[in-house]
């Protein structure tokens, strides 16, 4: 059953129903389901869907007429020798028939433009000169290494550029859109299945509803026939050199190493040496820059790196420092001795995205209609989980507490620690607000405070 992406699935529609001709990339990180999005859009449509790898340009050429020969009902294409790109996209366009918009689809583009990198040029010569004036293709480009679509697609030094259309970054599912994938949980395992596979539907799928997340985790991860066994390895080797550098820093920013200094002491590799590697996995939509949010102008000495991809975030924390002892003694004590007895530590971090994730969900069910930014805060001193930093003059700072509440009232207290240590140069008004895995009772506290329980953000 195909889930979610309504939004996108609007955009692609209102182009195929265009008088013109349409152009839109479409891009994202591996496995966020950009292929399942096309094939579902062209399921009942006039479309060419090629798919590019690691071959030789001749090989990729001849494979597209094949294609092309199948999806237009044209026998003779596929024996069509065709020297180059340009000739055999003339020669498909030539034998389409009707008036009805053909959809050009080349998935994995990276592959076949890196076998061929005149393609994009080609592809302009193509938009500007031929179909422009056809009016009836809608041309759809679709990469997985997101720095390589926004520089030779979508960037200016493209051939392609200000040609598109539209465009769609495909990003994981949210929370809420992950948790339609288990409908019959309870917040809570919906919540521990989105800290291990984030939004992505191909992790959602593996995570079976008649299964417990522990059983979950152990068919899934902790087993060397396991479908996510080696899962973040082979992303890693399809797209990177020196993996083993990669694994390194993956190791330290699942282990809680943030800033560039101590990803050094605990890799090894010269500091100055990070930046590329940092640079690649920010590309691919792995790691992220994060600065305190404060309504100031971000200092780079204050950059931390986080490990966004939930995956890859698990793996490295758990599994790939432990293969060996998985190997050995198998899922059940794995889990038991490995996992169990920091998982709630885990999750509680893992928490805390969540709820930076669902704040602006608050803002729109409570009618904010001021611009934010949403983040977090630390200093030498202080870390705080949720910053909201709202254009009306109104700042919301958050603790998250995942674990067992037994003290409401310390909880409150903690916060207004962190609110009076927050720098709040602008003067604005400050809520506080207590994020909960259960309910808590409502206490009066200096400053004012919102409870907002796990249900209730999934509500």
């Amino acid at each position: 059953m195909f889930i979610g992406r309504q939004a996108e699935l609007r955009v692609l529609e209102r182009a195929y129903r265009s008088s013109r001709t349409e152009f839109i990339p479409v891009y994202g990180r591996r496995r966020v389901g950009k292929s399942e999005l096309i094939l579902h859009f062209i399921r009942d449509k006039p479309a060419l869907y090629f798919l590019g790898k690691k071959a030789p340009p001749q090989l990729q050429i001849r494979a597209f007429m094949e294609t092309a020969a199948r999806a237009l009902g044209q026998p003779l294409l596929a024996s069509v020798s065709a020297a180059d790109w340009g000739t055999a996209l003339g020669t498909v366009l030539s034998q389409k028939s009707g008036t009805a918009r053909l959809v050009l689809a080349f998935d994995e583009f990276q592959w076949t433009a890196q076998a061929s990198p005149e393609l994009p040029s080609i592809l302009q010569e193509q938009l500007d000169r031929s179909w422009k004036q056809r009016g009836d293709v809608l041309l759809i480009l679709c990469g997985s290494f997101i720095g390589f679509m926004e520089r030779e697609v979508l960037g200016e030094g493209s051939p392609l550029f200000g040609r598109r259309t539209a465009q769609i970054l495909l990003k994981p599912f949210s929370f809420r859109e992950a948790a339609l994938f288990h409908p019959g949980w309870s917040a809570a395992d919906r919540a521990q299945a989105y800290f291990v596979c984030g939004g992505v539907p191909l992790y959602l799928r593996f995570f079976s509803p008649a299964d417990s997340i522990r059983a979950n985790i152990e068919s899934n991860l902790l087993s060397e026939f396991a479908p996510l066994y080696r899962e973040p390895d082979f992303l890693l080797r399809e797209e990177l050199r020196e993996v083993a550098n990669y694994h390194a820093i993956l190791v330290a920013l699942s282990s809680g190493s943030r800033a560039s200094a101590a990803i050094a002491r605990q890799t090894g590799l010269p500091e100055r040496n990070l930046h590329y590697y940092l640079q690649q996995l920010t590309e691919l939509g792995y790691v992220s820059r994060r600065y305190p949010v404060t309504g100031r102008r971000p200092v780079a000495r204050n950059v931390r790196f986080a490990l966004d991809d939930p995956l890859l975030r698990f793996w490295f924390r758990f599994v790939y420092p432990h293969l060996g002892f998985i190997a050995q003694m198998g899922p059940r004590r794995s889990f038991q001795e490995l996992i169990r007895p920091d998982l709630d530590s885990y999750f509680g971090a893992c928490f805390e995205r969540l709820c930076r994730e669902a704040l602006p969900l608050l803002y729109e069910r409570e009618g904010v209609g001021a611009a934010w930014e949403i983040g977090e805060y630390w200093d030498k001193q202080t870390q705080i989980d949720v910053v909201g930093l709202r254009q009306d003059n109104r700042t919301d700072i958050g603790e998250c507490k995942w674990g067992a509440v037994r003290s409401p009232r310390a909880l409150a207290a903690e916060l207004q620690k962190k609110i009076d240590s927050y720098p709040n140069q602008r003067g604005a008004t400050i809520q506080g607000r207590l994020f909960t895995r259960g309910k808590l009772k409502r206490r009066t506290a200096p400053t004012p405070v919102s409870f907002h329980s796990l249900e209730e953000l999934y509500a």
